[in-house]
Parts: C-alpha cells; sequence; structure tokens
C-alpha cells in the first residue's frame, strides 16, 4: 500500500472515472486531464480561516528550475500561484495559508520562500531539506528565519522504519523539539506503528499527520488503521489535518462518508489538535471544488459546535504553524 506519487495517481484516475477504488493524495498528470474547477471571484469574505495545507507553483522553469527527475509536462495544472489560490480560498473566508513545498522542486525551496516574502503575514511554511546532508539543523534554522515552521518527510516506498532511521533524521526531530519546528509526515497507515515509536522516543518533537495518514485511500475506512491514528493521540504534541477529502473513502462530494472518522478524531485528539485543510490545487481538479471541502466542517459535521469549528478552521493552524 506504499504508493509511489505516480502509482496513487494512476489510482486516483481510475477512481474518480468510476474505474477502481483507490485514490491519490498529491500531484499527477492525470489530474490535467480534466479542467479545474472555475475559481469564484477573489473578493474578501469573513471568516478568517486558516488552510493548512496547499501547494503553489510557477510555469515559470527558468526562474524556478524544476528538480532533476521532474519536467513541465509533470506539473498538472501548470501553473498554481498565490494568485490562483487566492481565488479560491478568499471568497470562503481563508485569509492565511500554510504552504507545502512541491516535490517538484525537491530540496529547493525559493518559491515557496519568495511567496512568503511577497505575503507577508499570509504564508506560513513546511519545507524539504536533505536529511542526509551534513549540517541539516543549520539548514532548519535558517530556514525558520524565513517562515518555515515545518519539515516535510514522506518516506514513498521506503520502508518507514528505515526511512526514519539515521543521523540525520535524528538530528531533525532533536531540532523539531528544540525549535518548535514540526515534523509535518505524509505517510500511509502501515508507517503509523514507526511513527508511533518515534514519538516516544521524541516526545517533546511537534508532530502533524498529514491526510488522516492517507487511511481510506484505497476506499475503505478501515477500522484497525484509524485505531493506529487514533493511539497517537496519547502523545500531547501530535496533531492531525483533515484534509485531501477528493482522494479519501468515496471521494465524491460532499465527503459525508468521511464524517465518521472525523467525530472519531474529535473525540480522540479534541478539536485543538485537529486542522482542516484543502491540498490545493488537487482539491480543486476533476470537479472537485474549494468550497465544498470547507464546508464539511463548517455546516455538515453537525457534531462539532462553534467553538469547535473555530479550533479546526484557524486556532489549531495558527498555534502550530503561525506562532
Amino acid at each position: 500500500m506504499n504508493y509511489s506519487r505516480r502509482e496513487m495517481l494512476t489510482r486516483s484516475g481510475s477512481a474518480l472515472l468510476g474505474l477502481g477504488a483507490a485514490s491519490v493524495l498529491g500531484e499527477s498528470a492525470l489530474l490535467g486531464q480534466q479542467p479545474a474547477a472555475k475559481p469564484e471571484e477573489a473578493k474578501p469574505a469573513p471568516g478568517g480561516y486558516i488552510d493548512a495545507h496547499v501547494h503553489v507553483w510557477t510555469p515559470d522553469v527558468k526562474k524556478y528550475p524544476l528538480a532533476s527527475g521532474y519536467k513541465p509536462a509533470d506539473m498538472q495544472p501548470s501553473s498554481f500561484t498565490p494568485d490562483e489560490l487566492f481565488a479560491h480560498a478568499r471568497p470562503c473566508g481563508v485569509d492565511r495559508i500554510v504552504l507545502i513545498q512541491m516535490s517538484f522542486y525537491k530540496f529547493d525551496n525559493s518559491y515557496m520562500l519568495d511567496s512568503i516574502a511577497k505575503h507577508p503575514g499570509v504564508f506560513s511554511g513546511v519545507a524539504i531539506v536533505d536529511h542526509e546532508k551534513a549540517k541539516v539543523a543549520d539548514a532548519m534554522r535558517d530556514l525558520a528565519k524565513k517562515g518555515v515552521r515545518g519539515f516535510r518527510l514522506a518516506p514513498g516506498k521506503e520502508p518507514a522504519d528505515k526511512y526514519f532511521d539515521g543521523k540525520g533524521m535524528a538530528s531533525m526531530w532533536r531540532t523539531g523539539a528544540e525549535s518548535n519546528l514540526k515534523m509535518c509526515l505524509l505517510i500511509n497507515p502501515e508507517a503509523l506503528p514507526t511513527v508511533d515509536k518515534l514519538c516516544e522516543k521524541y516526545p517533546d518533537t511537534p508532530v502533524v499527520i498529514d491526510h488522516f495518514a492517507r487511511i481510506g485511500i484505497d476506499g475503505k475506512i478501515a477500522d484497525g488503521e484509524l485505531a493506529q491514528l487514533c493511539r497517537l493521540a496519547r502523545h500531547k504534541n501530535t496533531f492531525v489535518k483533515v484534509s485531501a477529502y477528493y482522494a479519501l473513502g468515496k471521494k465524491m462530494s460532499p465527503y459525508m462518508d468521511l464524517l465518521p472518522m472525523i467525530r472519531l478524531l474529535h473525540e480522540t485528539f479534541g478539536p485543538q489538535r485537529l486542522m482542516w485543510a484543502s491540498d490545493c490545487p488537487f482539491q480543486v481538479q476533476n470537479g472537485h471544488n474549494y468550497r465544498d471541502s470547507i464546508d464539511l466542517i463548517l455546516k455538515r459535521a453537525d457534531f462539532l459546535n462553534d467553538e469547535d469549528r473555530k479550533q479546526i478552521l484557524g486556532k489549531t493552524a495558527e498555534r502550530v504553524f503561525f506562532s
């Protein structure tokens, strides 16, 4: 189940076309086969919400070169700049956003950093660094000075216990505790036991689990996987993003089949450790749209009270990524 980006994309495209049950969290050439949902006019709307997970990129590959192994055709959609993002987010009351470094750029965080600098107070960042390089802790602290508050860690096809092993990774987790920098984990459910051990080993390191740990990527919300995710709640510095609805469960708006999972996480972690995110631009592809994503929390999760919604739609992400 430890799919690569391209494999997950193929599975996602098949599911959305009614040809299979599995899906993907992340970028894919298939996402470009259908036009993005038409963005609403970017007029400010009340809300003060925070989208805790968005990728941005530019078609200007001369100024911002792609990493080795990537080509412009891999960028689907071909462009998703901050202005294109704002056209979706601002009409829904989202005025702050956590940018997640895009894999197209790998360790070159320049475009994300330039976007943060261009829009003061709007963006926070989650960067990617090479944990196998010497002085990775210094690199983390340098990026923190530029608005980075977390670091993306993604095992990909590599077994999680192997990926998270080694001196460089240990340095990252220690630095996270020392400097309040979050380890932001893009993992599959089978990595959860390894993450549990890491949280025990580094109890002061803040950890953010992306996209429910991809539970439901195969179309099924498995009770055993949910139990493993909920087990992490005993670690006080662990948070979960309730996000990427387009790729989980039935993968169909209005995503009501995901509410039991969100309810269980709400009961286990509490709203103070959950944060909503869209995972744009992928949330606005193939007939999905931004408003349906935020409305699952804002309007459809009837087990949440007003304060719960404020936490999940903003206060948690504010404490974790903007403090």
